[in-house]
């Protein structure tokens, strides 16, 4: 049987994993959120929710898959009797982000396209529009992406020029992949963010985003919201950004556990990935809103239109430097998705690989790779044909719905309900059920102390998955459906 390859270092496969935790969630969800739902509140919420559920079920993650060395399918079956159906639960989760997430990575390197265009004076640079903003009395941003929208095929494209460039890395295997492009490409990640980060923070006005963010009743005081959320409402808004940000629930982490050698200690990997995900949020935040406020103070404050819209705008008023910094930040963004799609795509791509190698087949990668894109191209056309519900098929359409909850307004946001909303959190839920009352916590922590490392945190941890933890599960998905179907 041909032997099944790993991460070459450590250091690899902490790239890799922090690589598919920081992803869009970070540049367009956390900023907003942190500041629409009470600043500094919601940020210590997130760091608790991180410590006592987000670090909980990533240890548990990392340490099922390596221990049985498989893919989440196969995880699953061999660990459980109860929950074998979960690991399908994990294939399908990454199979229907992918759908959307692809898209929106392909609008990303289209405005990393309209920025060179701007830096060189090109046709196909926002500067195209200005005749149109001024008579139509919108902003630049609004034109280049109402532009972008209403053109179907350029939109699938680029969503499928990004579905191509995932199958690639994931073509080219864990260690000769995914590790060599995120051992790269995350250190330069955190060079550009900080670099962008630098430039937005000494913006004038730029104070105002800060306030935004850490200033409890600044924002209801100065009419950026109408009012302040209540603590359960901060709670499930943390609680969902931050699960969704750490790739939990999802396959990602058993599959990357999978990869890992005996070695390598799992609990200080657990930790690290979930501080520096944290760390790529909070930078990302200290970018995006000081810009949004100081030059495009009425721009939205979250979701695409925050980033294709008033990021935009942003970078078409700062003047000469304004397009270097839009390359910069859109690269920066591209980079973030596509470490997180190949973790998606690798989740399904590990299943039928190992089947095909325990079955005496040999290395299918390539072969199952392309289907497996194959498959999310056809989600990824769906999502881009819809063009974020101004088409005639979204699902509110097909079925009839006036008044339409967020999980009909447009497919992305129905394959992200389906997907976050409701699968990620129940089978992250249900995990927690499975290692606390089924295969027991000894497996978690025998696994972990492996060639003499040690679980110093196993009482916190047993305590944490038994009763904390599910808690908080169910609090998450809670406030998930809510926001999505209510």
């Amino acid at each position: 049987m041909e032997e099944r390859k790993g991460f070459g270092s450590n250091f690899g496969f902490l790239m890799a994993s922090v690589g598919s935790a920081v992803g869009l969630g970070n540049i367009w969800g956390f900023p907003n959120k942190m500041g629409a739902s009470g600043g500094f509140t919601f940020l210590v919420v997130y760091l608790v929710l991180a410590v006592l559920c987000g670090f909980i079920v990533m240890v548990g993650e990392l340490a099922l898959g390596r221990k049985t060395g498989k893919g989440v399918v196969s995880a699953y079956h061999v660990l459980s009797k109860r929950f074998k159906w979960l690991g399908w639960l994990g294939i399908l989760s990454p199979f229907f982000i992918l759908f959307f997430y692809c898209a929106l990575g392909g609008y990303c390197i289209k405005y990393v396209v309209v920025n060179v265009g701007d830096l060189f004076g090109a046709s196909f640079g926002s500067a195209a529009f200005a005749e149109v903003a001024a008579a139509n009395g919108t902003s630049l941003g609004a034109e280049v992406f109402n532009a972008f929208m209403g053109n179907p095929t350029e939109a699938i494209i680029y969503g499928l020029i990004f579905v191509a460039l995932t199958m690639l890395i994931v073509m080219g295997g864990v260690s000769g992949g995914i590790e060599k492009v995120c051992s790269v490409g995350m250190p330069a990640l955190f060079v550009m963010l900080l670099i962008c980060i630098i430039r937005a923070c000494t913006l004038p006005g730029a104070v105002n985003g800060l306030k935004y963010m850490f200033v409890p009743g600044w924002a209801v005081a100065n009419g950026i919201i109408e009012e302040a959320p209540n603590f359960l409402t901060v709670l499930s808004t943390a609680g969902g950004q931050m699960f969704f940000s750490l790739s939990l629930g999802m396959g990602a982490m058993i599959t990357y556990g999978s990869y890992l050698g005996k070695k390598e200690n799992i609990q200080k990997n657990g930790l690290l990935i979930v501080i520096m995900d944290s760390i790529v949020a909070f930078m990302a935040a200290l970018c995006v809103l000081p810009g949004r406020f100081a030059l495009d103070p009425n721009g939205d404050l979250g979701g695409p239109g925050l980033l294709f819209v008033t990021m935009q705008n942003v970078f078409s008023r700062m003047g000469g430097m304004g397009p270097l910094f839009g390359i910069l930040f859109y690269l920066l963004v591209v980079f973030a998705a596509i470490s997180s799609s190949i973790s998606l795509l690798e989740v399904i791509v590990a299943h039928f690989v190992d089947k095909a190698r325990d079955a005496g087949k040999g290395d299918k990668r390539k072969v199952y790779t392309l289907i497996a894109a194959a498959a999310v191209s056809l989600g990824c056309i769906l999502v881009c044909a819809d063009a974020l519900g101004n088409s005639s098929f979204s699902p509110a359409d097909l079925l009839g719905i006036a008044e339409p909850k967020a999980w009909a307004a447009d497919w992305l946001d129905f394959w992200d309900a389906v997907s976050e909303g409701v699968m990620m959190p129940l089978g992250a839920l249900l995990m927690t059920f499975m290692v606390a009352y089924e295969i027991g916590t000894d497996v978690v922590k025998d696994e972990i102390e492996q060639c003499g490392n040690k679980f110093t945190a196993f009482k916190f941890y047993n305590v944490c998955v038994r009763y904390v933890a599910p808690l908080g599960l169910l609090l998450v998905l809670y406030g998930q459906i809510k926001q999505f179907f209510f």
